[in-house]
């Protein structure tokens, strides 16, 4: 069994030179499965939660699945597999609304940053587990904490943790199969009164899943309307809400909603049809920010960016997002963005469109506009 960091060419996606592809987990779970023997020529393999495919591309001699919330491991996935020269066919895909419908052998899970979005996964897994399944997570320790552990017990089983090897930990399961108590939650509800009452559904994965985000209550209440607006996007959508309020005053507007969550989309679409039944359209994308679009195609692109992939944080995302509507905006277009003050997202439009202005605040959040000259 190869060493990652040895054998393989991997890469983020995004591409960034300065971190890389995978972990000490990844390392762990390979020289654990190595030792233990647990890899045969016909193992059926099932991975969960890789951020950029590093399992998947080590083990693809197996021909394992890998199951995914987000668009950006899928292209990661596919990056590295022709970067080692590996047919994609080695591998299958299949988005997090989805799972195999056949025998699994091995199950590894990376644990996720959402303990929603496992919870969910667990009650998933339990009609795949038999008798015969080996079930092994996988993390960075400073991940693993009591309640992860707590709701693999709830649901799967016996739970043993490994030691510590380079600040790593494996989880070991083992079902219990007179438990079968219980269902994912997921998707859930809440209602969020802005003049009217909106329910809301999320999926397990989707950003301030339980209620309204402060951020994004801030936008709400400075929604721009204006006849100039003929297409419009919610970058980032989640659960869909900026877009949907922004459809509702700006009637004769487009909407367009883009998201690199599987969830997060089928979310937005969930509701918007809610809200509009069948009076209104609109386009719904999983993809890599803007770059579906059209460049000079949209007025108004809202915006509330992710300062976080997985468990790693940082603003590469946002400033793919914010070169991204500069290039799909007509002239005169304008990207609405809402950040935590110190993120400093400012700087960032000023250096991209040349100008930033901001049109609300409050003790923790800023909204700014900025317009394609």
């Amino acid at each position: 069994m190869p060493l990652i960091d040895h054998a393989l060419k991997l890469e983020r996606f995004p591409k960034d030179p300065n971190l890389q592809a995978w972990d000490a987990a990844d390392q762990y779970l390979l020289r654990y499965l190595d030792e233990n023997q647990l890899l045969k020529p016909d193992t059926r393999i099932l991975t969960l939660n890789e951020s950029f495919g590093a399992l998947s591309v080590a083990l693809a001699n197996y021909q394992p699945a890998m199951t995914s919330d987000s668009y950006l491991s899928c292209r990661a996935l596919l990056h590295n597999l022709n970067l080692n020269k590996i047919s994609a066919d080695q591998v299958s895909f299949y988005d997090s609304l989805s799972m195999p419908k056949y025998d699994i052998d091995l199950i590894v899970i990376k644990i996720p940053k959402s303990l929603a979005l496992l919870e969910h996964q667990l009650y998933q897994l339990r009609s795949l587990i038999k008798k015969k399944t080996t079930v092994i997570a996988a993390g960075m320790s400073r991940h693993i904490h009591n309640s992860t552990l707590a709701l693999f017990e709830k649901i799967i089983g016996f739970t043993k943790t490994t030691l510590a090897w380079k600040k790593s930990r494996l989880i070991l399961l083992e079902r219990d199969f007179d438990n079968n108590k219980g269902q994912s939650p997921y998707p859930d509800e809440f209602v969020v009164d802005i003049g009217q009452d909106f329910t809301i559904s999320n999926h397990a994965s989707v950003f301030s899943r339980d209620r309204l985000d402060v951020g994004t209550r801030l936008l709400l209440e400075n929604m721009p309307a204006s006849d100039q607006y003929h297409d419009i996007v919610d970058l980032g959508c989640g659960n869909g809400l900026l877009g949907i309020i922004a459809a509702l005053v700006n009637s004769q507007a487009r909407s367009h909603f883009v998201d690199e969550s599987y969830m997060a989309v089928d979310s937005a679409k969930t509701n918007f049809k809610s809200a509009f039944g069948g009076g209104r359209r609109a386009e719904f994308s999983v993809s890599n920010c803007l770059t579906d679009f059209e460049s000079d195609s949209v007025d108004l692109v809202l915006n509330n960016p992710p300062f976080h992939q997985q468990h790693n944080v940082g603003d590469a995302i946002a400033w793919q997002m914010f070169v991204d509507a500069r290039r799909v905006l007509r002239k005169g277009g304008e990207l609405i963005v809402v950040g935590n003050r110190h993120l400093a997202y400012h700087a960032k439009l000023k250096k991209i469109f040349g100008n930033s202005q901001q049109i609300a605040s409050n003790g923790k959040f800023v909204v700014l506009q900025s317009i394609k000259k």
